[in-house]
């Protein structure tokens, strides 16, 4: 399967991802995400054109993100074929969440080494609470859990900015072979195959894990208060790897 125009240009990408423009970053998310949740299927090639004209960007972006989800191993380049979408194992993704856990641990515990700002630490709660109204409103739909993922995004990237550490943040962006802006185990491809139908619908409440998950959001701005690094790096850990745990528990089920 190829995207349609002209084919994706340059020499081979670099190990590691270049500094990028801002356009570039929203591109690359977009395109992440596209990859990951199968709307851009394994072995597509990818032709900067007609991710330029899909996307309503130039060239340029295009590119540089590309040569980004090359180094992160999403998309595979070669002198004949250019970038081409790499298949990604549910082991793959495992093996992304195991690696991404420790990562965030590590920036939990680095936040509060260097010190929370109280605004700072406060916008923090904010997108907690935010979350917290979200699941209390009882009812669940497509609509709420698309905005609870996405104050969850903010509230992981909140701690990894705490960091200040840019090398941290690159390698997480790098474990980013699984969506994270909804359930995996609905949205991508190489779990849903794996998951009984009955796991990959829906629920009219919302789902234990969100819940247990919030816990957790809220446990760690209690440890930033606290001031407790080894408790905070503790707990972040752990609620990575529940993702990690739920998604092996579901897709051995039948």
């Amino acid at each position: 399967m190829e995207m349609t125009g002209q084919e994706a240009e340059g020499s081979a990408p670099l190990a590691d991802p270049p500094q990028v423009e801002p356009t570039t970053n929203t591109v690359l998310m977009r395109l992440r995400e596209m990859i990951v949740t199968g709307q851009i299927p394994p072995e597509t090639r990818l032709r900067a054109e007609g991710l330029a004209t899909e996307l309503a960007v130039s060239r340029t972006p295009i590119r540089s993100a590309l040569a980004v989800l090359s180094a992160e191993g999403l998309v595979d380049y070669s002198v004949n074929r250019g970038y081409t979408v790499r298949a990604v194992t549910i082991s793959d993704i495992f093996d992304a969440i195991e690696v991404r856990a420790r990562l965030e641990g590590q920036a939990a515990r680095l936040s509060i080494e260097l010190g929370w700002e109280p605004g700072a630490l406060d916008q923090l709660a904010k997108l907690a609470r935010r979350g917290r109204a979200i699941l209390e409103q009882g009812d669940w739909s497509e609509a709420a859990e698309v905005e609870w993922y996405r104050l969850n995004h903010a509230f992981h990237r909140a701690i990894q900015y705490a960091s200040e550490n840019t090398v941290l943040r690159n390698a997480i962006k790098m474990t980013l072979i699984y969506p994270v802006l909804g359930d995996p185990a609905r949205l991508c491809p190489s779990v849903a195959a794996a998951v009984p139908l009955r796991f990959r619908q829906l629920s009219a409440t919302p789902p234990a894990h969100l819940l247990a998950s919030q816990a957790d959001h809220e446990r760690i701005i209690d440890a930033f208060r606290r001031d407790d690094a080894a408790l905070a790096e503790m707990i972040m850990t752990e609620h990575v790897l529940a993702t990690k745990r739920r998604l092996h528990a579901i897709a051995t089920r039948r």
